[in-house]
């Protein structure tokens, strides 16, 4: 075994180019939330709060908040009202809502940021 099969094997990249990719998006939403609960705070006195985990997002704002678990591609949300559902990056960078074995509408991955923080922010 040479040197550079001894690194690269030390790299535990993942076996496909596109898994690298949903980290990255991932990364992204977290600072879109950031970006738009700051927007929608202005004219508060509270902030929300966004906690970036490598498969986990919480954001909170009083007794707010939103929870987002990640599985390669697959994003898992729920609210503190129960309310919860499943969306999906995709290689373009947007959201696909899935419900049940159904893919659904995709959306801009900003705009679904900024409907879940002006949700929170109300």
């Amino acid at each position: 075994m040479g040197i550079a099969t001894e690194i690269e094997s030390s790299f535990a990249l993942p076996s496909h180019p596109v898994q690298r990719l949903w980290p990255e998006l991932w990364t992204s939403l977290a600072s879109l939330l950031r970006t738009y609960t700051a927007a929608h705070g202005l004219n508060r006195k509270e902030q929300a709060m966004v906690e970036l985990g490598e498969e986990h997002i919480v954001v909170r704002i009083s007794d707010r908040w939103l929870r987002l678990d990640r599985s390669d591609s697959e994003v898992f949300w729920a609210r503190e009202n129960g309310n919860q559902g499943r969306m999906q990056f995709t290689i373009e960078g947007k959201l696909k809502a899935l419900v049940g074995q159904q893919d659904q509408s995709e959306e801009e991955m900003d705009m679904q940021a900024e409907a879940w923080a002006r949700e929170l922010m109300q």
